[in-house]
């Protein structure tokens, strides 16, 4: 049973059955997988709920698409997709919310709205605003790795170790981040799957959890319908929910600390609980023999 709490603002969000699973909706009408579907903030509102019925432990609303070769939004549009559906959710349920956004009025707007967590694709680099921001407002983070922009990072992604670039990387960033006056129980780390990396960069990361867990942090892996698993199935974006459930499932059984970033929460939650009570059936057994 996990110990690791995550404070987002007044929220303390535990680990102790397993990883959390964060829905996705994407207020955006170019994403990759689901752009234009719940672009209309009433649909992106009822999409939501859904996702809460189907198990979301937290939501993460993100107005702006970062898909390999998109192009920023100004920050009047983000506001004008993502604000509305914070403010509707805040008064319709108490899931937390997270903003998925690297710019810090659209942040600053989410949290007076509701929300509790900032996920920022830039690692709280890309707005020199967003330390202070965070800060401010005590928010949970999500700070992730991403070599380039959404609109080059794909060209040509070089790592000498991956997997010592990303977590050295995460030792950086809680350290400056601690030195800004953020706690650390407030920081999650997101590896950046897909934002910089070949497949093969991907797959040496997921295979290497644990080393990125130096810091204690718990890890947010997002890899729901991604290219790689498209890649390795041979599947178009729709028909990637098996190869997204696979590793899911083996990110649960080596570390319950995750937050896992989804489309489909309600196979995730199925997943994240047969394969936790597997495991704890496995120790039980050791236990008695």
């Amino acid at each position: 049973m996990s110990s690791t709490l995550w404070q987002c603002r007044s929220t303390s969000l535990r680990f102790d059955r397993g990883p959390l699973v964060l829905g996705i909706v994407n207020v955006t009408p170019d994403s990759f997988s689901d752009g234009g579907e719940f672009f209309d903030s009433s649909l992106a509102v009822d999409h939501a709920l859904k996702l809460i019925a189907e198990g979301a432990d937290i939501l993460d609303l993100g107005g702006e698409s970062t898909r390999p070769g998109s192009q920023p939004v100004n920050e009047a549009e983000e506001l004008r997709r993502v604000l509305p559906v914070v403010q509707q959710l805040a008064k319709s349920t108490s899931v937390p919310i997270s903003v998925d956004t690297s710019k810090a009025i659209v942040a600053r707007a989410c949290l007076d709205a509701g929300a509790v967590i900032i996920n920022d694709v830039t690692g709280l680099t890309g707005d020199p605003a967003m330390v202070e921001v965070a800060a401010r407002s005590s928010a949970g983070l999500i700070v992730m790795h991403m070599q380039g922009t959404p609109a080059t990072m794909q060209a040509k992604p070089q790592y000498d170790d991956v997997v010592r670039a990303v977590a050295d990387y995460f030792a950086e960033r809680l350290h400056a981040l601690e030195a800004a006056g953020i706690s650390k129980g407030a920081i999650a780390f997101d590896p950046g799957i897909g934002f910089g990396k070949t497949k093969v960069h991907n797959l040496q990361l997921l295979g290497n959890l644990q080393a990125l867990r130096a810091s204690g942090r718990p890890l947010c892996i997002g890899v729901s319908r991604k290219g790689f698993i498209g890649t390795i199935c041979n599947r178009p974006p729709l028909e990637r929910i098996a190869g997204s459930l696979a590793v899911a499932g083996l990110a649960t059984a080596e570390n319950p600390d995750l937050i896992l970033r989804v489309h489909d929460v309600a196979p995730t939650r199925d997943v994240v609980m047969v394969t936790r009570t597997v495991l704890e059936h496995r120790t039980a057994n050791r236990e008695t023999a």
